[in-house]
């Protein structure tokens, strides 16, 4: 009987021995796509532009197989409320982050701090930090120049050809990285292609439409030879086109705004905007997660990727490509 037991028992022994070593095999095997976590962080979780930047990160995680948190402030004016999202994203040891910083200066360290640890790929907009292992986002100061061409195309249109008058360009907020750039392409532009444009109002906003509704209203009102605005991101675009509709001044008053929303799109087709530089958020949400993960497995990855701008008018709203950046798949 004992020469039984000791069979089993040693039985016992080599299965449990095999089953630790089985174990220890499946342990130490790499992690499948599905274990890969790669958070997006993006300036405001509420705004239709974020919603289809999340879209894009969305649809890449379930092609690539990748969990995608999708993080954000509640206003892009929230700039601590950003930085402690992505300290906690980075305590949690992701593959890598993909964030849209809210204010270049105010991002600068906590990004170097943060890819000590994991690797942080920059959409949109940029910060005060030499620490991206790749950025995506629109040319902004290209996406300023044509602003201006499409501003001065308006006003033409509108006076017989002569492209000459008082403009003003209105910025959300100071600092952020994308929409400085903006306003430095428009200027450029202007002073070296249109010099009957003379830029009487640079104005900044506080990110809110009703903001940027009043700014336009004071300028329509201190400034009857106004005959251009750039508002240089949808919430001023919002504001500004409401300031527009309600002073009648469809047609007499050009206006460039910056990304569409069906606010906007409904703007454009009432003529209320002359027209809409649209970027593309869904590809900077989609090539941001992909260009993460290829980023943690080691491969090369391109430093600076230009996503595009184009200038959206209600003669050229129906193409095929500009319908698609117009109307998103949010799914």
């Amino acid at each position: 009987m004992k020469f039984v037991t000791s069979i089993l028992n040693r039985r016992a022994f080599v299965a449990l021995a095999a089953a630790s070593m089985l174990a220890g095999v499946m342990h130490s095997a790499p992690a499948s796509a599905a274990d890969v976590t790669i958070p997006i962080i993006v300036k405001d979780t509420t705004s239709f532009y974020w919603q289809i930047v999340l879209a894009g990160a969305r649809k890449a995680g379930k092609d690539l197989g990748v969990n995608v948190p999708e993080l954000g402030a509640q206003a892009e004016t929230d700039v601590n409320g950003q930085i402690s999202i992505l300290e906690n994203a980075v305590a949690g040891t992701p593959a890598a982050v993909v964030i849209a910083p809210t204010e270049a200066k105010a991002l600068g360290k906590p990004i170097d701090e943060a890819a000590t640890k994991v690797k942080i790929i920059g959409i949109d907009s940029g910060a005060d930090s030499k620490a991206f292992t790749s950025f995506l986002t629109t040319d902004n100061i290209q996406g300023g120049r044509v602003a201006a061409d499409g501003l001065a195309a308006a006003i033409g249109e509108a006076n017989g050809g002569k492209i000459e008058g008082d403009v003003a360009l209105i910025t959300a907020l100071p600092g952020a990285g994308s929409l400085e750039q903006r306003a430095q392409g428009f200027k450029e532009q202007l002073a070296a292609k249109y010099p009957g444009l003379k830029l009487i109002a640079d104005k900044y906003a506080d990110g809110q439409a009703t903001t940027g509704l009043n700014i336009a209203t004071d300028l329509i009102t201190a400034n009857p030879n106004l005959k251009g605005i750039f508002a240089s991101n949808l919430i001023m675009a919002q504001g500004v086109g409401q300031a527009i509709a309600e002073n009648s001044l469809a047609g007499k008053v050009g206006l460039i705004g910056f990304d569409s929303d069906e606010k906007l799109v409904k703007f454009l087709n009432d003529g209320v905007i002359s027209g809409l530089v649209v970027q593309d958020p869904y590809r900077m949400g989609y090539d941001g997660i992909k260009t993460a993960l290829a980023a943690s497995k080691g491969e090369k990855v391109e430093a600076n990727v230009d996503t595009g701008a184009n200038l959206v008018t209600k003669a050229n709203m129906k193409d095929p490509k500009i319908d698609a950046l117009l109307n998103p798949k949010l799914d």
